[in-house]
């Protein structure tokens, strides 16, 4: 019999990691290149950092603050239409910024419902740029993950800490101190470090919403010294800030997400029994109300403003259509390629700390990655003939760690339930793979995919570093009519950009379970 499991083939999933780590070294080396020793920060990067770091610093702090009586009350209410709204918390996340963004501007935006309603009652109106609007935007995109997070956790308090609440009649202050708030102290500070990172990186919402000097980020401070004045040697020096500033938080993410444990119990259905006067039935259906409203209120908007707007299509947008779902279809490749043979490497090892690697991408955000391609590619050959490829590759790596927190926890139960029996009928490589792995790790792969095509096909990153008047995915197409103040038009090209994301969301992850039970 075996002594040891050795099921997978380690040497695909190191050479996917040696290609992940080469990807990003390769933009470093360029972006170094370019650094000239004369080259300081003037006082407009200093202020692009501080309000990059305050931005994102306001961002997590309400996220996470609003998220605990979103998450507490969805906790201790079951009511008709829950288990869609939980899903639909999901949404944001694979929606695409640039979509999200109309949206946000047809309820808070200038001529936005909320401003009209503000004016017919003789109110002061809202503006929506600078910094309080990149805050919303990412609060609207980062409550729902908070809320979820938050859930999760809640649900895993055993069932016998609220009988023996409700047997002892503790107050609702006291529940809240002796069972709620150490759960939410453990997990709060991860929570609010992974939000913060994701904010650091965000670009799209700060090209859309911010801009001026004193709502520029460093991403889009690195976007406007590449484009505008096409300053290589700042655009360079700005990208290692983003990359120190990025990656240190990162690697403090890392060191902060606790083990969520809250102690045993007998894994009996969760059931409440606090929260059952009226007084708090009605603060959660209130408080459920507005998040609801808060989220699904642009989706609507989008919905209803890009249905007027589809027939005003030029065919330019529906040239850039095809180029994102290329982009979308070369991504999941990349992904396949890379995340699957990383996620049998990290499987099989007895620690998860290699699937750091994958963060790479992450913490080096794409636009540092896509400014050190450009530099090493101008002096071959024209970089807008490489756009689409490069912004895949990029694409690809921005999904990867969430596609291997995917992937890696089922790969590994696998390996534990068949790996030694595997070992020892000498199933090994592709065999095992194709009779063993793959049709367990089917459903996983294809969300994995799904979700990778619809962050690539709603990207605005690296195309607006490589793309050229006849090269553009629908996200940039997007951007250009609303630059061009042609907002019907953006609205119907949103419309069709939200359905393609969700579209390629769902037949990759509908392929992927059908798999799995053929």
């Amino acid at each position: 019999m075996a002594r040891r499991t050795k099921p997978v083939t380690w040497k695909w999933g190191k050479m996917a990691a040696i290609l992940v780590v080469a990807v990003v070294l390769a933009a470093g080396v360029g972006i170094a290149s370019r650094i000239e020793t004369a080259l300081s920060f003037g006082t407009g990067d200093w202020a692009a950092v501080r309000f990059t770091v305050w931005q994102s610093f306001l961002s997590s702090m309400f996220s996470v603050v609003l998220a605990i009586p979103v998450a507490r009350a969805l906790a201790r209410r079951q009511f008709f239409g829950r288990g869609l709204l939980v899903t639909l918390l999901g949404a944001p996340f694979i929606l695409p910024v640039i979509v999200a963004v109309l949206g946000l501007l047809s309820v808070f935006g200038r001529n936005g419902w909320l401003n009209i309603v503000l004016a017919s009652a003789g109110l002061p109106t809202l503006s929506i740029y600078g910094l309080q609007g990149v805050v919303l935007a990412h609060v609207f995109f980062n409550l729902p993950l908070a809320t979820r997070l938050l859930l999760q956790g809640w649900q895993t308090i055993p069932a016998e800490r609220f009988r023996l609440a409700a047997q002892l009649h503790l107050t609702p202050w006291a529940f809240f101190r002796v069972i709620e708030w150490p759960l939410i102290r453990q997990i709060l500070p991860g929570v609010a470090a992974l939000i913060f990172v994701i904010c650091l990186t965000s670009f799209a919402v700060a090209l859309t919403l911010g801009g001026g000097p004193k709502a520029t980020t460093l991403e889009l401070a690195i976007y406007q010294a590449f484009r505008f004045d096409f300053d290589l040697g700042r655009a360079a020096l700005l990208s290692l800030a983003q990359l120190a500033l990025a990656g240190g938080a990162a690697l403090v993410a890392l060191g902060v997400i606790p083990t969520i444990s809250v102690g045993g119990g007998l894994d009996r259905p969760q059931q409440r029994w606090d929260g059952v006067s009226r007084v708090q039935r009605r603060s959660d259906m209130v408080v459920i109300t507005i998040a609801s409203g808060f989220l699904l209120l642009p989706l609507f908007a989008i919905v209803l403003r890009g249905l007027i707007g589809i027939p005003q299509l030029p065919q330019t947008v529906w040239t850039a259509a095809g180029a994102s779902l290329c982009v979308a279809g070369m991504s999941i490749l990349v992904l396949g390629f890379l995340a699957v043979p990383m996620a049998g490497w990290i499987a099989s090892k007895p620690t998860g700390s290699v699937e750091a690697i994958g963060l790479l991408g992450l913490s080096a955000s794409p636009l540092m990655i896509g400014t050190g391609w450009f530099i090493l590619i101008n002096p071959v050959m024209n970089p807008a003939s490489l756009a689409l490829p490069v912004t895949a590759l990029v694409n690809a790596l921005m999904a990867l760690p969430f596609c291997l927190r995917i992937l890696v926890p089922r790969l590994r139960d696998t390996l534990r339930d068949y790996g030694r029996l595997s070992a020892t009928l000498g199933v090994q490589g592709w065999p095992l793979w194709r009779w063993v792995i793959l049709p367990r790790l089917a459903p996983q792969i294809g969300f994995a995919a799904g979700l990778t095509g619809a962050l690539s096909a709603g990207d605005l990153g690296v195309i607006t570093l490589f793309a050229d008047a006849d090269r553009a995915t629908l996200p940039l197409q997007m951007y250009r009519l609303m630059g061009a103040y042609r907002m019907e038009a953006a609205a119907g090209a949103a419309l069709l950009l939200l359905i393609m994301a969700l579209g390629i969301f769902w037949v990759c992850d509908w392929i992927g379970r059908r798999y799995a039970a053929s």
